[in-house]
C-alpha cells in the first residue's frame, strides 16, 4: 500500500472511528459455543467437506475443522457454518501451507 493510502486509512480510522475489519477487509468471526460459526468478509469457499472448510480471504485463508460441518447460509461475503467446530486456523498470505 502506498504511503498516501496508509495515511488516508489512519486518518479515516481516527476521524470516523471505523472498526478494523471494515478498514482492512479483515474477516469478522463470531463463534457460538462450538456449534455455530458466523464469518464475514471472506472471498469464497476453496474447499468444503463435513470435516473441513477452507475460505479465501483478502490476505490468506481461514481453515475450519470439525465434525458434521454444514454450510447453513451463504450470502455474498457472509457465511454460517453449523456442526461440531474443533479448530479455527487463520493463515496469512505470508505463511506457507
Amino acid at each position: 500500500m502506498t504511503r498516501i493510502g496508509r495515511r488516508l486509512r489512519g486518518w479515516t480510522n481516527g476521524v470516523l472511528d471505523l472498526p478494523q475489519d471494515v478498514l482492512q477487509e479483515l474477516p469478522r468471526i463470531t463463534l457460538i459455543g462450538n456449534k455455530e460459526l458466523y464469518i464475514e468478509n471472506h472471498r469464497g469457499v476453496l474447499h468444503f467437506s463435513s470435516e473441513q472448510l477452507k475460505l479465501a480471504l483478502v490476505n490468506g485463508s481461514l481453515e475450519i475443522s470439525g465434525e458434521g460441518l454444514m454450510i447453513r447460509n451463504i450470502l455474498g461475503q457472509e457465511l454460517t457454518v453449523e456442526g461440531v467446530i474443533g479448530e479455527i486456523r487463520y493463515k496469512g498470505s505470508e505463511e506457507k501451507s
